[in-house]
């Protein structure tokens, strides 16, 4: 299999940790993209520990001028990139009536414009080389609506229609561009949001799933990595739930 580079968002935690050890399994050097630099290099080292060629990347990605900084480190440091994985992403709990301004503005720029800027960013790299892989992961709220998270279920249903539009204008060059909408993952946000009283217990979400258990962040990284492969070069602006049939 081909080396190639990719730069993973919210790679320092969860289902972005995940997915850099999984392509770096699959052979690819991996740029560990998170806002959180202790927590990048953290997981940058154990990818070296086994054997992978990887760095860390600080970057807040809804900050442009720093996306596109962070990526000229990785062509310079890795080389042109191939693999894009948006997993960086914040959630909100509020009624739609006291969801302010800010609140609104914030997710919106991190979930939705922070996708937009390292897309745009990278994409030269793979229109350059006629190649190129591209996943979002965004949530099961962007195709169920979830209550009390209008705006974190708006920031990320948004993700649905731009990896159609993105899967269209550049699938004649050689690029799929795909998304995952994940649902009921124990993550670190999940149990933040369980702490704070926005979600309800693993047993309690787990009892709305028909396979009538939690997945991990493993279950996520497969899917990603079998969407970055040569294989799933014939699949393009489709929506891979991987949500233990949680959402059908």
């Amino acid at each position: 299999m081909t080396s190639r580079v990719a730069v993973v968002t919210g790679g320092a935690s969860g289902m972005g940790e995940a997915t850099c050890h999984e392509l770096g399994r699959r052979g690819h050097r991996v740029a560990v993209a998170d806002i959180n630099a202790e927590a990048a290099e953290r997981v940058a080292g154990a990818l070296r520990a086994d054997g992978v060629e990887a760095i860390a990347m600080p970057v807040d990605v809804s900050d442009r001028a720093g996306v596109e900084q962070a990526f000229t480190q990785v062509r310079e440091r890795l080389g042109p990139v191939g693999i894009l994985v948006t997993s960086a992403g914040l959630f909100g709990y509020a009624s739609f009536a006291d969801i302010t301004v800010a609140d609104w503005q914030r997710l919106v720029e991190v979930n939705l414009t922070g996708t937009f800027h390292c897309c745009q960013v990278a994409l030269p790299d793979m229109v350059d080389a006629g190649w190129g892989r591209i996943v979002m992961i965004s949530s099961s709220s962007a195709q169920r609506g979830t209550p009390f998270a209008a705006h974190y279920a708006a920031s990320k249903g948004a993700l649905l229609t731009l990896t159609k539009s993105l899967a269209r204008e550049y699938a004649a060059v050689g690029i799929t561009v795909n998304n995952i909408p994940p649902s009921g993952i124990e993550t670190p946000m999940q149990h933040a949001s369980q702490a704070a009283g926005f979600l309800p217990s693993d047993e309690q979400i787990a009892s709305h799933i028909p396979v009538g258990h939690l997945g991990k962040p493993d279950d996520i990284a497969a899917a990603v990595g079998f969407l970055c492969s040569p294989e799933a070069g014939f699949i393009t602006g489709q929506t891979l739930g991987v949500n233990g049939g949680a959402v059908m």
